[in-house]
């Protein structure tokens, strides 16, 4: 049977594959736009970080806010301590959008990740047109030579890339293809189930000198914590703010930021 990941792939390869824009105008395009915030050293600093996700459905949760207005969101997730943002643009299985990146990163003030399926270069770059001032790549999906070529693309344009992995392999993978900002994904994109215990036994693995995120599975201060004695300088949380009457009380809580009275 196919999985999440497995489909969604197979629908941004097949994008890909019909791409025919001219690399070099990308280049040129990403060129022009102001110099990228910088996303990873947002991350580091006394306590646990978080970085806020925006999503309005997802293959397994479905539906979670197709309300959502990514600036306001963006607004409430600053408010509550976020030091990033994450905004998911995939349009087919997420229902994001460049637009959607672009209003919460003017809104908020805060570097932003493009959460989405990066397949090839163009995508990189693409991320850099719309603003974006960090770029996700996931292991599982690419190939070493994808990685470091892909790592290598987001350094030129002055982006952060996080590396995304699941296990040891990916790990050691992510390491050798020069990360310096790696993510350990708890949820397995093939099945979309959580392992809470993932991220705390891969920690000691991850080199001092990488900004360790943790992902998915985070619901709470205890998790927050507990990911934070791991040694993770940030965690990324999403369908839990989301879904939250009060996100940025919520986030707040997390993180053991506080909110300044209105």
């Amino acid at each position: 049977m196919p999985t999440y990941l497995a489909d969604i792939l197979a629908a941004h390869r097949a994008r890909a594959a019909a791409d025919h824009r001219d690399l070099n105008e990308l280049v040129v395009q990403a060129a022009s736009i102001a110099a990228p915030r910088d996303f990873a050293g947002a991350l580091r600093g006394g306590g646990i970080s978080c970085i806020a996700e925006i999503k309005r459905r997802s293959p397994s949760k479905g539906d979670l806010d197709l309300t959502l207005q990514p600036d306001v969101v963006a607004k409430e997730y600053a408010t509550g301590g976020a030091a990033c943002l994450s905004v998911l643009t995939d349009a087919e299985f997420f229902g994001g959008s460049a637009g959607d990146l672009r209003q919460a990163r003017q809104a908020s003030g805060l570097p932003v990740l493009r959460k989405d399926f990066t397949v090839q270069e163009a995508d990189v770059l693409d991320a850099r047109i719309m603003g974006a001032d960090a770029v996700l790549l996931i292991a599982a999906a690419l190939s070493d030579a994808e990685l470091a070529r892909f790592i290598a693309r987001a350094d030129e344009l002055g982006m952060a890339a996080l590396v995304e992995v699941h296990d040891e392999d990916e790990l050691a993978r992510a390491v050798g293809a020069g990360s310096r900002l790696i993510g350990v994904n708890q949820r397995d994109l093939r099945t979309f189930t959580v392992d809470h215990d993932r991220a705390c036994a891969l920690a000691s693995r991850i080199p001092s000198d990488v900004v360790a995120v943790a992902e998915s599975g985070i619901w709470d201060a205890d998790d927050a914590r507990r990911l934070a004695d791991a040694g993770y300088d940030a965690v990324l949380v999403g369908e839990p703010l989301v879904r939250a009457s009060d996100r940025g009380a919520l986030l707040a809580g997390l993180i053991g930021h506080t909110v300044a009275a209105r």
